[in-house]
């Protein structure tokens, strides 16, 4: 079977003359006779038979040769980015050693008979310290600080806070030593009491110190209810944890300090413990999804300029460390650096660097280049002949199908001592594929338009893309009214995991890390006297009320599921409307958009008026039904809370 030859421009002979002759009569009217037998037609007609031929001939281009064409501009296809979370490993017990939980150590998701499994590597050691709790107080208005510890399991309860609780009274734990980024357990035993407020959520924030301030910690479980009944709680202390001195007392500390939540009860008495231990039970630290490989070696090197090796597990994800090659020379037992760099033209023919394309894996060392004189400049050292080359450590993997959902990983693939289960709490974020290469030959277009300077709107645009390709859509507009009127706001959208459609609004909000990257970059790119604003769109919740009618032989239940998977898919920010592309920014919705997704439903007979509803993603609070909703410039569609009632 023949392959399909790429179609790069699918204009005709017929198409080019046609073409040829509108514009002769948009810039030459007084040239009336095109007829055949006119020297001029005879003209048009040769040139396009000649621009027929090459039409053909660039048809037959290879990916390859389309890829070599792009590197000789300096443009090569973004590789894939790995996605990122942190996995949670849970002790069976508390030790009294510290457990090591070793950089590299595999987790993935449990495999399918559909599905293959998708492995995440931790990228540094974690050390689970074996810390304990030894004192427990209490902090008066005053400041000062009342040791409780010689009251606990004697059955005299005393109050947490001051009678009656006041924004910022703590009650605090001190550890034996500290413990960075592990899983406490707290076991609580207080006096059965109400003392009015939410036990669902109690105004109630458990903090650590971390050497300069303190800061939140994640609460897992709390089984107390605010303190109002004996139980657990589970907190994640974060990874700066460390030593200080409260009210003289050293230890490594945390806190739990009333704090006011807006339309929610505070409390009208202070809750009263009578028992309270503290122990590490876990930790957390960072994967990245894909795996490690270690020490490979690529071959011998030849001693020539220009030589390439090719890893064996391409594509090479550059989210981690940085990829160091190594040469190991003839009868040496010492391996020397080659660092990776971006390009060869500021090389200098003692520089031991190395150029890596990340997505077919090709490691190319400096050229050396016959200059008009005659003479040969080099780019870069060579590594002599008979050397031995490898790569150190890369990570290979990546890619859009990294973007799991919370307590998905769950597998380990060797088993540690003490270890009883693991999983990641949120949902890993960042994967993106790598770039296809008629993708990069779009961007080639403008990269050589904008010669790495940001100017116009798409030049914000690509140069945001090509810092941060974990994003799965960029935006930029002119802010045009308040405070930052006359700046760029760039509008930039995470790829984020979804299921069915449907994505966790807090996985859409990009993180601070990426945002002042982003800045930096465009920073040494700008205009001088340009503001940029790098921030999230404005998000608005869409909630769609209709009612459909399924046909007589259809089921129900099956159509309001896909017809709700049906208005998740089309109104989502990252790959809804018409082209699946992802909601246009600013572009209005209305009912008509409504029936457009559900066209086509199976088993749908028809579809009564449906009602729009404008919501806050963040606080549920919907604004009156309407058959139209108007989105401002920086705003971006996302699905909230469909409605969808069938009729047999």
């Amino acid at each position: 079977m023949t392959l399909q030859a790429p179609n790069l421009d699918d204009r005709t002979f017929q198409q080019l003359v046609d073409e040829a002759k509108r514009y002769v009569q948009q810039r030459c009217p007084e040239w009336t006779d095109h007829n055949v037998s006119d020297p001029g037609i005879t003209l048009i007609e040769t040139f396009a038979w000649m621009t027929d031929l090459l039409l053909y001939r660039l048809n037959r281009v290879p990916e390859r040769n389309r890829r070599a064409f792009l590197d000789l501009i300096g443009v090569r296809p973004f590789p894939p980015t790995a996605a990122r979370t942190d996995l949670s490993f849970r002790l069976s017990a508390h030790q009294d050693a510290a457990v090591r939980i070793a950089r590299g150590t595999e987790v993935a998701t449990a495999r399918t008979p559909t599905a293959e499994a998708i492995a995440f590597t931790t990228v540094v050691d974690l050390d689970i310290a074996p810390a304990v709790s030894r004192v427990v107080a209490t902090m008066g208005q005053d400041g000062s600080l009342e040791d409780r510890t010689p009251r606990l399991g004697i059955g005299d309860a005393f109050p947490a806070f001051a009678a009656r609780p006041l924004v910022n009274d703590a009650l605090y734990v001190g550890l034996d030593q500290p413990a960075p980024a592990t899983i406490v357990l707290l076991e609580i035993r207080c006096e059965v009491s109400g003392h009015g407020i939410d036990p669902q959520h109690p105004p109630l924030r458990w903090e650590a110190w971390d050497g300069a301030g303190w800061a939140a910690c994640d609460l897992e479980r709390d089984t107390t209810g605010g303190l109002n009944f004996s139980g657990s709680i589970e907190l994640h202390v974060p990874g700066g944890h460390a030593r200080s001195t409260v009210g003289k007392v050293t230890a490594a500390w945390l806190r739990c300090r009333v704090v006011e939540l807006p339309g929610r009860a505070a409390y009208r008495s202070s809750p009263r413990i009578a028992g309270l231990t503290a122990a590490t039970i876990g930790g957390d630290v960072a994967a990245l999804h894909g795996y490690e490989i270690e020490g490979e070696v690529l071959g011998r090197s030849e001693g020539v300029a220009g030589q390439t090796f090719v890893v064996a597990h391409a594509p090479v994800v550059l989210s981690g460390d940085p990829v160091v090659v190594e040469v190991q020379e003839v009868g040496d037992l010492a391996w020397v650096e080659w660092p990776r760099v971006e390009h060869f033209a500021q090389g200098g023919p003692e520089d031991r660097h190395v150029v890596l394309d990340p997505s077919s894996g090709e490691v190319a060392f400096a050229p050396a280049v016959r200059e008009a004189d005659g003479g040969i400049r080099r780019y870069g050292a060579v590594p002599p002949k008979g050397a031995t080359v490898r790569v150190r450590r890369y990570r290979s993997g990546g890619g859009v199908q990294g973007n799991v959902t919370a307590r998905t990983l769950s597998r380990l693939r060797s088993s540690i001592p003490y270890v009883a289960s693991v999983y990641n709490r949120g949902a890993a974020r960042g994967g993106v594929d790598g770039e296809r290469v008629v993708e990069a030959q779009d961007r080639a277009r403008v990269a050589l338009g904008t010669r790495h300077r940001a100017v116009t709107a798409t030049d914000y645009e690509e140069l945001t893309r090509s810092v941060a390709p974990e994003l799965a859509r960029v935006r930029c507009v002119l802010e045009e009214r308040g405070a930052d009127a006359g700046a760029l706001r760039l509008l930039v959208v995470p790829a984020a995991p979804q299921r069915d459609g449907r994505i966790d609004f807090e996985d859409l909000i990009p993180d601070s890390v990426m945002g002042e990257r982003i800045e930096r970059f465009l920073d040494e790119r700008r205009v001088v006297g340009t503001r940029v604003l790098v921030q999230p769109p404005t998000y608005l919740g869409l909630t769609v009320v209709v009612r459909l009618r399924a046909s007589p032989a259809a089921d129900p239940q099956r159509v309001r599921r896909d017809a709700l998977d049906a208005l998740y898919r089309y109104f989502n920010p990252l790959s809804g409307g018409v082209d699946g592309r992802g909601w246009p920014f600013g572009r209005s919705v209305d009912v008509g958009d409504v029936h457009r997704a559900l066209q086509g439903l199976r088993g749908l007979d028809r579809v009564e008026p449906p009602l729009l509803f404008a919501a806050d993603p963040i606080t549920g609070r919907r604004a009156e039904a309407a058959e139209h909703v108007d989105l401002q410039p920086t705003n971006l569609i996302v699905s909230y809370e469909h409605d969808v009632a069938v009729d047999a």
